[in-house]
């Protein structure tokens, strides 16, 4: 018998906006299971640091890619959109609505609209350019960028050395920017039907919302799970430029900064994200927009449900 293929929902937002409230609340109201898209949540051990859904939550909502690998493994956009492909069929399967939510659009975007035709990889050059990071600093790959792809410096942290390596690994074969090989994103064809829904609240507010969530992760025992994933040997994992509310902790557990110093540099890399985050999902011109301080979390839910049963029932 062959499956009822129902159209997907994708919630996207930036960090603390309350994304995870209004997808349960969907999932509730129009027979729903959750496909998480965030790209730390794939990583068991991390869950204050994540926000990951609760226990009970995940119970009462199936959820899907979330505790997936080691926190020392690599997790790719492909195996992302492989794991999410056959979450949908499962969804499908079973009768319900696929619901994506999450931040990473790096995740999102190639999710739904599929991988740009890059080069493969150069494991020589890549090398090269990891031992020049080494060598030189990581802020000197940064600046390279920045002078030849201004464009997808714009997407990611002056941080994250994967990217920035991928970037300059793919210019140097080419002589194309990293960011011509995604120029199509407006007018590809879309893997799946779906309805796509922008979350967002004034700047401000969003602010206060990530302030408030940091102090509330050290509450819930933020340093506890940290030091325990120190313990276990995940030093190098939680370190990386992805790892937002973890990596900035370890200069305290060195004793090189205090507690206050290590909460004041995640609630400012936490507002650089969100500002890359609102940026990009700003660009789906076809997105319903919803302003979470302007109607409640079942006021935007019941919109939600409106707009899905005018495109697609």
């Amino acid at each position: 018998m062959e499956v009822e293929r129902k159209p997907l929902i994708v919630i996207g937002g930036a960090t603390g906006v309350g994304k995870t409230e209004l997808s349960l609340q969907l999932a509730r109201a129009i027979g729903g299971e959750i496909i998480s898209a965030d790209s730390m949540a794939v990583y068991k051990y991390m869950d204050i640091g994540t926000a990951k859904p609760s226990p009970a939550e995940r119970r009462a909502i199936r959820h899907y890619l979330i505790d997936v690998v080691e926190p020392n493994e690599t997790f790719s956009i492909k195996q992302f959109i492989d794991l999410a492909d056959g979450a949908v069929r499962e969804i499908w399967e079973r009768g319900k609505v696929p619901i994506v939510v999450g931040g990473t659009y790096m995740y999102i975007h190639p999710f739904l609209f599929g991988l740009a035709e890059t080069p493969p990889g150069d494991w020589e050059l890549r090398k090269k350019l990891y031992e020049r990071a080494e060598r030189e600093g990581k802020d000197k790959l940064w600046e390279e960028l920045l002078k030849i792809d201004p464009q997808y410096a714009a997407k990611i942290h002056p941080n994250d050395l994967r990217r920035i390596v991928r970037a300059l690994e793919v210019y140097t074969l080419t002589g194309k920017p990293y960011s011509s090989f995604h120029t199509n994103w407006e007018n590809a064809k879309p893997r799946y039907p779906y309805l796509g829904v922008f979350l967002y609240r004034p700047w401000e507010e969003q602010y206060r919302r990530i302030r408030n969530r940091v102090w509330d992760m050290i509450r819930d025992g933020l340093l506890g799970e940290i030091k325990r994933l120190l313990d276990m040997g995940f030093k190098e994992a939680i370190t990386s430029p992805q790892a937002i509310d973890y990596k900035e902790f370890i200069p305290y557990f060195e004793g090189r900064k205090n507690l206050l110093e290590c909460i004041g540099d995640t609630i400012r890399h936490t507002k650089e994200q969100a500002k890359r985050q609102i940026r990009w999902f700003k660009r789906y011109n076809d997105w319903l927009k919803l302003d979470l301080s302007k109607i409640s979390t079942p006021e935007a839910v019941k919109k939600i449900v409106e707009e899905y049963r005018k495109r697609f029932i």
